[in-house]
């Protein structure tokens, strides 16, 4: 598509020489054609500024060819700094567009993260002392120089460390006392070092870790399945693998994916003991001076490991040789909103786009992982013991019908014994519940009104420690109200259920001597918090942790001998169809967390339903037995690895314009073989910040191109401006 000039005004005046494709980081279908000016040189993955109606937009030249001037194309405005977009990112943007059924623009958008990242780093002033003596000196001057010993710094520091003020230290510069010199403010990361030791390995990691060096040593793309219990050492095995590239190729790039901003801290600090050199890092919890830093290093190939959450796949590495995503099977390596992707699947997407080396590791691998393990197109690495002396925990089972607790509380007598006898031991304990906050609903006990969020038809959840009624979905806060705004009587509104807030309340009853904290999104709400409440458990500071999932991922908590999980039905509920894996992955991370040093673990699960598939397995340490059956189910519905699934997922202002819309839509669902087109229906949120949405599933058979289908199909119709359409391919959310 090209921007017409309007009228012949420029037209020649740039002669036939050179055009440009410049694709845009916005929801557009394709680049849009510019003339090359003379004497600007242009190549593809080149930064540039081009008009776009009556603005100049940021731009990436996707393509170069000889222009005819047979079209009369606007020029480019000029070229912008920084290294060139690398073409296996290029390739990858290509191919998540097909792939996701979105516009490349938007996939572009989510690469050029930091504009700012394009221009040399900023500089700031420094002064140190040169060692010669002013011709006249004061008791602030000597002051100053004194404060200098301390390190350069600059003028203002200087002068608010010796208490004095600017002139001083301007005096004493103009002098000859003090030396002025100009440092980056984003200096470049430190060079990891190979060749440092790690810790001592088992015999089953060292083999791991043979397979890994013999896969790098090879080159090019493959992809290894990494499959070790909770405790065996798998950052220590891939460790290995990154030390191996580095050996080899020391200007070669790693990218770390992790699920979690808190597993990012856990694991910096093992990088550094393992590499005496911090991983560059990437993820929503760093601030907008560090993104530029890490996005510059990594397009000038200068940082040489990121560590970072799902969105780091989007980097633009500049010779990109190995991908791993720790704890692959995590669901929050989908992201649902925006750009709607598995990170998971597009790293390994990468890899082989990169001619890159792939290691998906987990204690827990998604079914997905595990077949294409089984068919030969990832190589198999199984660590089935905890590294050291350390054993798995006891596991068992604790049925509420048999044990119920105390009317009003949430923990059975037998927990609540042992965490007694745990904290009395001087040990640690976990309470696992996967719900944040005080209650999940709040209703008047008078009318039995239900407090909703006004943008949703979500229950809106209680906060105790806030005093607020928040929604989950669409981030509505609002304070809890004395008087129910159905009814109006006052003091009425109670919290019905439990969350990790109510659970902690019960537990500081119980326990009143314990040290009892909470761990999850609303307490440790960025890198600070996380870390300061993980290095209190690490000194034994805190005797009862009450977490949400955030705890229960990748720490290693010496003293912790005891998980409790206060509800182990939570997942089992619903028409998710990976209900039950979900739910025995998150119990076997949970209980994983006991016992990881030289003293023995035990977990304990509160069920309704200890009879359940997942739960029995995880008791009796049968994966394979669990696994056994949910391939049996899915393999006879033909549900993913077996099969595809896609969603369409459209929203509008109002409920008639959805229908209408989804009945249009539907109309115009292409007939195709081994493809059925399931709905339109309500969505099980129904409306969310205000708009009313509505689904369609998408079922085919596994040799199906779901992405070309989705493609042609919402190629067929034009929805109205007010309405909304995604695709979701290979959804996990079917909400």
């Amino acid at each position: 598509m090209a921007i017409r000039q309007q009228g012949a005004a420029l037209s020649g005046l740039f002669g036939d020489q050179t055009k440009a494709s410049v694709l845009f980081p916005m929801p557009l279908p394709e680049p849009f054609d510019y003339a090359v000016p003379d004497g600007l040189t242009v190549q593809p993955g080149d930064h540039v500024l081009a008009p776009l109606g009556k603005r100049l937009v940021w731009g990436v030249v996707w393509d170069t060819a000889p222009d005819d001037g047979s079209r009369a194309l606007k020029p480019l405005a000029e070229t912008l700094g920084g290294p060139p977009l690398p073409a296996g990112t290029r390739t990858l943007v290509d191919w998540a567009a097909r792939y996701l059924v979105e516009s490349p623009g938007v996939v572009l958008r989510s690469v050029l993260r930091s504009a700012s990242a394009l221009r040399p780093s900023p500089v700031i002033t420094l002064l140190e002392p040169t060692g010669e003596a002013p011709p006249r000196m004061t008791p602030a001057r000597q002051a100053v120089l004194d404060a200098a010993q301390a390190g350069p710094m600059t003028a203002a520091d200087l002068a608010r460390a010796a208490g004095v003020s600017g002139s001083v230290v301007k005096g004493l510069a103009e002098a000859g006392a003090l030396k002025a010199f100009e440092v980056a403010t984003d200096p470049p990361f430190d060079d990891p070092d190979p060749y440092r030791e790690g810790l001592p390995l088992t015999d089953t990691q060292e083999a791991g870790a043979v397979t890994l060096r013999r896969m790098i040593a090879a080159g090019g793309f493959q992809a290894a399945l990494l499959d070790g219990v909770t405790g065996s050492g798998k950052t220590e095995v891939y460790f290995e693998a990154i030390a191996e590239l580095l050996k080899r190729e020391p200007d070669a790039q790693i990218l770390v994916l992790l699920p979690e901003i808190a597993l990012t801290q856990a694991v910096i600090g093992r990088f550094e003991a393992r590499f005496n050199a911090a991983p560059a890092r990437w993820h929503s919890g760093i601030g907008d001076a560090a993104r530029r830093r890490t996005w510059r290093e990594v397009a000038s190939g200068r940082a040489r490991i990121v560590a970072g959450a799902r969105s780091a796949v989007f980097l633009p590495f500049a010779k990109l040789r190995l991908i791993i995503v720790d704890e692959e099977h995590d669901p929050t390596y989908k992201q649902d909103e925006g750009l709607v992707y598995h990170a998971r699947d597009l790293a390994v997407a990468r890899a082989k786009i990169e001619g890159a080396a792939a290691i998906l590791a987990s204690a827990t691998p998604s079914l997905e992982s595990l077949v294409n393990a089984e068919a030969g197109r990832y190589v198999p690495i199984r660590l089935t013991a905890r590294a050291g002396s350390a054993l798995l925990p006891e596991i068992e089972t604790l049925d509420l019908r048999e044990f119920p607790p105390e009317t009003g509380a949430w923990l059975s007598e037998p927990l609540v014994q042992a965490v007694a006898e745990t904290v009395g031991r001087g040990e640690q304990a976990l309470l696992y519940l996967n719900r944040r906050g005080f209650a999940p609903l709040v209703l008047c006990k008078a009318c039995g009104h239900k407090m909703k969020s006004p943008e949703t038809d979500r229950w809106l959840v209680e906060h105790r420690y806030t005093g607020r009624l928040v929604c989950h979905v669409t981030g509505f806060s609002m304070p809890k109200p004395r008087r129910c705004p159905s009814c109006g009587e006052p003091d009425t509104l109670i919290g019905v259920g439990p969350g990790v807030e109510r659970v902690a309340e019960e537990a500081r009853h119980r326990f009143p001597d314990a040290a009892v904290e909470v761990f999850s999104s609303d307490t440790a709400a960025d890198a600070d918090g996380v870390r300061g409440i993980v290095e209190r458990m690490e000194r034994g500071e805190i005797d009862i942790l009450v977490g949400t999932q955030i705890a229960a991922k990748g720490h290693n908590f010496p003293r912790l001998t005891l998980v409790g999980v206060v509800d182990a039905d939570l997942g089992l509920a619903g028409g998710d169809l990976r209900a039950g894996e979900r739910t025995f992955q998150t119990l076997v991370q949970a209980s994983g967390r006991a016992g990881r040093a030289d003293r023995p673990g035990r977990a304990i699960l509160q069920t309704h339903q200890p009879e359940h598939e997942a739960i029995q397995a995880l008791v009796a340490g049968d994966r394979e037995a669990f696994l056994g059956a949910e391939r049996f189910m899915r393999e006879t519905l033909g549900l993913p690895p077996f099969g595809r699934l896609a969603a369409l997922i459209l929203s509008a202002p109002d409920e008639k314009l959805a229908d209408d819309a989804a009945r249009m839509i539907a109309a115009a669902a292409p007939l195709a073989d081994g493809v059925q087109v399931l709905g339109p229906a309500e969505a099980p949120l129904a409306v969310v910040r205000g708009r009313w949405r509505r689904r369609f599933l998408i079922q085919a058979e596994k040799g199906v191109d779901v992405s070309a289908y989705m493609r042609a199909w919402t190629e067929r119709f034009r929805a109205p401006s007010a309405v909304r359409v995604s695709v979701d391919i290979e959804p996990h959310s079917f909400l």
